[in-house]
């Protein structure tokens, strides 16, 4: 596996061992930021549109100025850019950070832009896991449902006390709750669960994130006749649904296997995660 060297700061290809940020970022300092995960699969970043939209949305709502720059033409320049000065092979996994420049307290001095560029190596496919995934529920902290719920911010406590209750229980991932108790999505994913043979997948208005891979899963299915039903789920139905699956933009669909003593079934995984490599 090629190791990695480099990453993009400010359009500036830097060594990962550069230190680069000052104890006044606002983005450590405030969780003033936002990212985006990515995939590169042969040399061409997929879904490069939706990241855009997204990106975008969310620096528009935190009133970052000039965040049209972020559109698609920029991201698979800077992806492809940062991919060759690493020699990888075009299958690769991206996160880019957007956070305010430095400067002021809560109110900031300035709504400018920075942002950081990582890569990693990665598959040439969207692989589905060949052994389920186990899962739990995490309850002690709930998201809550507001404007920003839709988008992934730099101010992630939620997603690392539930990924840090997943690790200390052995699990592949945890679901969450919204405030108001029903499913939210996992530390990592947006959630779909089969129910007497019906999809379900929370709506955004359960706070749950505007997944890229939701989408294109929901577009997918549309194309294939295969309904979809955005619903408020409740967490008991895991106990008698016969299908849960994850999806997000770097891994595409994983198949849960188990849910305490419950197992389920992946038909819709496997028929889905076929239908995303079509693509």
């Amino acid at each position: 596996m090629s190791s990695i060297n480099y990453l993009t700061y400010n359009d500036n290809l830097i060594s990962v061992t550069q230190p680069i940020l000052l104890s006044s970022n606002r983005g450590l300092k405030f969780g003033d930021g936002i990212f985006e995960s990515m995939k590169m699969q042969n040399h061409e970043l997929m879904f490069s549109d939706l990241h855009a939209d997204r990106i975008q949305a969310a620096a528009k709502f935190l009133k970052f100025e000039k965040y049209q720059l972020l559109d698609s033409y920029f991201l698979k320049q800077k992806t492809t850019e940062l991919s060759k000065k690493n020699k990888l092979n075009g299958n690769s996994r991206f996160r880019l950070t957007v956070f305010r420049s430095n400067g002021g307290l809560y109110t900031p001095d300035t709504n400018r832009y920075e942002y950081i560029l990582e890569v990693m190596p990665s598959t040439p496919t969207y692989e589905l896991n060949t052994k389920g995934l186990i899962i739990d529920v995490y309850s002690e902290l709930t998201k809550s449902i507001n404007k920003l719920s839709q988008f992934k911010t730099t101010n992630a406590l939620l997603f690392v006390m539930a990924s840090i209750f997943k690790k200390e229980r052995k699990l592949d991932d945890v679901i969450l709750l919204n405030d108001a108790g029903f499913i939210c999505e996992s530390a990592s994913s947006n959630i779909f669960v089969v129910y007497k043979n019906q999809i379900y997948t929370p709506p955004l208005s359960e706070g749950c994130v505007g997944g890229v891979m939701r989408s294109v899963v929901l577009k997918l299915a549309k194309e294939n006749n295969i309904d979809i039903i955005e619903a408020q789920i409740n967490p008991q139905i895991l106990l008698e649904a016969e299908e849960v699956f994850l999806t997000n933009a770097a891994l595409g669909i994983r198949w849960v296997m188990g849910y305490g003593r419950k197992r389920y079934f992946n038909e819709y995984s496997k028929l889905l995660s076929a239908k995303l490599n079509q693509l």
